[in-house]
C-alpha cells in the first residue's frame, strides 16, 4: 500500500521519489526539483538542500499552479 506524505517531510525519506530538475538549471544546480509519487501526489524540493524538506501537493494543486504560471499570473514575481 502506498504511503501519503505530509508537507515538510525530509525529502530523502520519500523512497519512491525520482527527482527531476529543469534543463534550465544553472551550473550550481540551483533549481526546484519535482517527483511524481506512487499515490498520485507530487513532491517538490530545493536542489541545494536535497536532504531538506519536501512540499507535497495533489495533482490538482500542481495543475492549478501550472495553469496559473502558463497564463502569466505569477509574472510579477520574477527576479
Amino acid at each position: 500500500m502506498a504511503t501519503s506524505y505530509s508537507n515538510g517531510v525530509s525529502a530523502h525519506t520519500i523512497k519512491e521519489a525520482v527527482w527531476v530538475k529543469a534543463r534550465a538549471s544553472d551550473a550550481f544546480n540551483n533549481c526546484v526539483e519535482i517527483a511524481r509519487l506512487e499515490h498520485g501526489e507530487v513532491a517538490i524540493r530545493n536542489s541545494r538542500f536535497p536532504q531538506g524538506p519536501a512540499l507535497v501537493f495533489t495533482r490538482s494543486e500542481i495543475a492549478a499552479f501550472l495553469d496559473g504560471a502558463q497564463r502569466g499570473e505569477f509574472d510579477g514575481m520574477t527576479v
